[in-house]
């Protein structure tokens, strides 16, 4: 039950909290601008900074270790705080298995897992082989997928990356994703409601891409990853400087969702490419860096050829980035470096990255970076001795590699397979994905029916709105009623509250069969979320390719940047939602300006799918609106479905806009025609004396129409005769809700 509370006391309570819970959730997108730097000085509003974190000697080492992995900390405080409070932590990174691993994301990775996990922190790696398949990697096959996600485990296993007692733990997303669907997936959803467009842009550099021309699924894909942090309980997001927006994105969800607790953001360097002028290495490009799989002869040559600076070269400005430029080409360093040299960056970053370790060139041994930086730039050692030096120290870390692969089996047979996978350049194996809601028992060739976002007191013209398109359809379809309860969540309707959700389609559903209950009786009422979760994998991947299929521009078509992204994913569900259900055809209200926008992206999206469209069709309902003007300016303006019947039922009629022969508009003749003529198939009857002209009965709108006009039927005589239908309909309406266990159960 809610509380003890009965579903209308309970919509009526939550009306009052959800103008105030708004207000919080648009305040979200005014906090989402990224700071810089956390370092534990005072937040901004705070009176006083933290209080200092005292660490044990012990403590203190272990913080050490793990701050020595990131560029960037956010924060130090909350680090020590988080190492006082649990002795064992989570920190994650994930990985897409594309095929090939570069030594940044080999090497330099194991290292860093190893200070995590020698400081009492269990790694997860999140293996994104769902994202591998939806981004066509390996010809779109995820069994291929798989094989190369488990190579990259034995490369890290063959790099001294210690897996023992499960301090390091694989999760695969396309496994943990489906099986705790209704876990993952609702936190996405609260996670698009809270931000604007503009605050998701800005996370597009993840893919490598720049804010410009992005496709609609590129925004799904930092909303994804955030959720990851949540979904994997993360106390520590340990990824790249590149991963920086998203993962701040987590801190601000934070702040948005009361969450007391943040994930610390721990942002490991970017090693440069290889190439001038190349911020980071890049998979495409195979002489941007030394790869796990190189022959002594590749990092030979690679490192030969790499880009070596001993000065800093004249700064020149940049031109202006285009739509279609490589976000890789932004900067991807917090720490300035005037040479940018990827050769001094490997020495740096990879050979000096063990405890303990050295470099040795031109006849000296070196114990730390800056010695060998300040050799180098001075000229004491040269260009060709530092190359030939890097070579020997990139081969000694490689070996060990090359020789697993060699001589471990398991390894071996899973190298031949990715191998061979690269030569056969298999065809890409793109199959339509959808979710088929007929295996769920919903008909084929249906007429559809997506009942309106949910508010806090559902009206009458609602159900009137309903029911007249529902009767739109052909008589021989089935028909659905479609209740987009996670569309609402997406949308922050009744601030995305689900036991306010589910009342409101409760009472929705039950009023409906109440006022039309034979047409109710061949209704099926189809709620989303049930049906996504009797198929999660097919449906979202679903989404993620309708987004794939436009332009993000095409999918926001109405909304400004400063709107919610949930408004653009919900458009690429209602288009999965679509393609799952196989419709003949779906009634929508003309004066819908979402679904008008929608209509045009629906006959696009079904010409590149092998499904037919569904006939769409517009519809202009008779608007039972009690004042002249169209606009609710009180509560008498119109019915609600939790009106009382003596109350309300005989109040707002009293009050109702009815003109003495003005049938351009009269509430009370659209009411009867609604409930009297159409609905219930009945007659107006009107009851008056013998010297006002006896009673009279009619059947048709167009004789209440005439008379009316005339002045034959007096609107005293109309507004009772309508008041009785409306207090009989209400009192039905009273009479089911408090008798259907459902309803009053309903959450």
């Amino acid at each position: 039950s809610v509380g003890g509370q009965r579903p209308q006391d309970f919509l009526a309570e939550a009306g009052s909290k959800t103008k105030k819970s708004v207000q919080s959730s648009k305040g979200a997108n005014a906090k989402a601008k990224e700071s810089k730097k956390d370092d534990g000085k005072k937040a901004k509003g705070d009176t006083k900074a933290p209080a200092p974190v005292e660490l044990t000697p012990e403590l203190q080492k272990k913080f050490d270790t793990i701050f020595s992995v990131g560029e960037e900390c956010i924060s130090d405080h909350e680090l020590k705080q988080l190492l006082l409070k649990k002795p064992s932590f989570n920190a994650y990174d994930g990985f897409e298995p594309s095929g090939r691993m570069h030594i940044a994301q080999g090497v330099f990775k194991a290292m860093n897992v190893n200070k995590i996990t020698s400081s009492n922190g269990v790694f997860i790696f999140w293996v994104a082989d769902w994202f591998a398949l939806m981004n066509d990697k390996m010809g779109g096959d995820l069994d291929k997928i798989k094989v190369v996600g488990e190579y990259l485990k034995q490369v890290w296993a063959a790099t001294g990356m210690d897996m023992s007692e499960n301090k390091v733990i694989f999760k695969w997303a396309s496994d943990e994703i489906t099986n705790n669907a209704s876990t993952y997936w609702p936190k996405m959803l609260d996670i698009a409601r809270r931000f604007n467009i503009t605050r998701i842009k800005k996370c597009c550099q993840i893919m490598g891409r720049l804010e410009g021309n992005l496709s609609a699924a590129q925004v799904l894909y930092p909303l994804m990853q955030c959720t990851d942090v949540f979904f994997l309980k993360a106390d520590v997001c340990q990824l790249g400087v590149d991963q920086r927006k998203v993962n701040m994105l987590a801190r601000e969800y934070c702040d948005a969702a009361k969450i007391k607790f943040k994930p610390v953001i721990l942002s490991h360097h970017m090693l440069f490419g290889l190439k001038a002028g190349q911020e980071k290495m890049s998979k495409s490009d195979p002489d941007s860096a030394v790869f796990m799989e190189d022959s002594v002869e590749d990092v030979t040559r690679k490192i030969m050829a790499a880009y070596c600076p001993s000065k800093p070269e004249e700064k020149t400005v940049a031109k202006p980035a285009e739509a279609s430029d490589d976000a890789g080409k932004e900067s991807m360093h917090l720490v300035e470096d005037d040479l940018k040299n990827p050769c001094l960056d490997y020495i740096q970053n990879i050979v000096f990255g063990p405890p303990n370790s050295t470099f040795t060139c031109n006849g000296t041994t070196y114990d730390n970076f800056a010695a060998v930086r300040a050799d180098f730039v001075s000229g004491k050692i040269s260009e060709q001795k530092l190359k030939i030096s890097l070579i020997d120290a990139l081969n000694a870390l490689l070996e060990p590699v090359r020789s697993h692969f060699t001589n471990d089996p398991v390894a071996k047979d899973l190298l031949a397979k990715v191998q061979q996978y690269k030569k056969e350049k298999a065809p890409l194996n793109r199959q339509f994905r959808r979710m088929d809601a007929s295996k769920a028992n919903v008909p084929v060739d249906a007429h559809v029916v997506f009942a309106p976002p949910p508010t806090i007191n559902p009206t009458l013209q609602t159900a009137v709105d309903i029911i007249a398109q529902l009767n739109s359809g052909e008589a021989s379809s089935p028909k659905v009623l479609f209740l987009s309860d996670w569309n609402a969540r997406v949308l922050s309707s009744c601030d995305a509250d689900e036991k306010v959700i589910n009342a409101y389609y409760t009472l929705l559903t039950k009023s409906l069969s109440t006022i039309s209950p034979s047409l109710m009786e061949s209704v099926l009422v189809v709620k989303q979320s049930e049906l996504i979760l009797s198929d999660p994998s097919n449906y979202w991947i679903s989404v993620i390719n309708v987004g794939r299929a436009f332009n993000l521009n095409v999918l926001q078509e109405g909304y400004e940047d400063s709107d919610p992204v949930g408004n653009v994913i919900s458009r690429m569900m209602t288009l999965a939602d679509l393609s799952s259900l196989n419709a003949k055809s779906v009634s929508y209200l003309a004066n819908d300006k979402n679904a008008t926008v929608m209509s045009s992206v629906i006959a696009e999206y079904f010409k590149n799918i092998p499904l037919t469209a569904p006939s769409l069709m517009p519809l202009n309902t008779t608007s039972i609106f009690l004042q002249d003007g169209g606009i609710s300016t009180t509560e008498n303006s119109e019915y609600f479905l939790l009106d009382d019947p003596k109350v309300h039922g005989k109040l707002k009629m009293k009050k109702a806009f009815c003109e003495p022969g003005n049938v351009d508009f009269c509430p009370p003749i659209s009411l009867a025609s609604v409930f009297a003529l159409s609905i219930n198939k009945t007659k107006l009857e009107i009851a008056r004396s013998p010297e006002n002209g006896g009673n009279i009965a009619y059947e048709a709108e167009d004789a209440i129409k005439k008379d009316f006009k005339s002045g034959a039927l007096h609107p005293g005589d109309l507004k009772a005769a309508v008041t009785a239908i409306v207090v009989e309909l209400y009192t039905k309406l009273a009479a089911a809700t408090k008798a259907d266990k459902t309803f009053t159960q309903a959450s």
